[in-house]
């Protein structure tokens, strides 16, 4: 049989204006949300979405865990700053994102080209620091992902991170990065957006 996957890439096209700025000169960071729910099959086409953005080695760290019952979005918001408990409790969907530490475990799945991948990270910080890494660029790409979905979402780092990593992902393997508030977009749930630092303050050419 032939195989229907190519290593030739498809021709790059420029999204259209108005799908640029849904994704990024549009979107905004949400705070508050309506009570329609967010479902585990919207989340899974999120996921087959961004799973394609690229990681070192294609090493994939990210973990995640949906938070939806009443007793476990309790003992989240528990460890969230104040000022992120009241929206993180009403948000339709909650997920907590976090570095899988051991990550290298699976490379001889994702990266069967390097067949010594895994001896790449015997050291415990270059581990560690790659999966921070990596999994944060793909908590960027799920950001996306979600915008592109059609809905809202709200990325926090005010919470007690080594609280939340023990709560939700027991056993010292993963590192907790993000917590996301997930949903359509309720009354005044966009601020106006902060200023953006300017290419020449971004970029050097050498």
């Amino acid at each position: 049989m032939t195989s229907t996957t190519s290593t030739t890439p498809a021709t790059l096209v420029v999204l259209p204006a108005d799908v640029q700025d849904l994704l990024f000169k549009e979107a905004h960071t949400a705070h508050t949300y309506t009570d329609e729910p967010v479902t585990d099959a919207q989340i899974a086409a999120v996921h087959e979405l961004v799973k394609n953005g690229p990681t070192s080695l294609n090493s994939q760290p990210l973990r995640g865990v949906l938070v939806r019952s009443d007793e476990a979005r309790a003992r989240l918001v528990a460890h969230m700053a104040p000022g992120n408990q009241a929206k993180t409790l009403k948000a339709p969907l909650v997920v907590v994102l976090a570095a899988d530490l051991h990550f290298h475990e699976t490379l001889h799945r994702v990266a069967p080209h390097v067949p010594d991948a895994r001896n790449l990270f015997t050291d415990e910080q270059v581990r560690h620091d790659a999966a921070v890494l990596n999994a944060a660029l793909q908590i960027a790409y799920f950001i996306v992902g979600v915008r592109a979905a059609g809905l809202a979402v709200g990325p926090m780092s005010g919470f007690d991170a080594r609280a939340v990593t023990d709560e939700f992902f027991p056993g010292g393997r993963h590192r907790a990065l993000v917590v996301a508030n997930i949903g359509r977009p309720g009354p005044d749930a966009f601020r106006p957006r902060a200023p953006r630092l300017a290419f020449d303050e971004v970029f050097t050419s050498v």
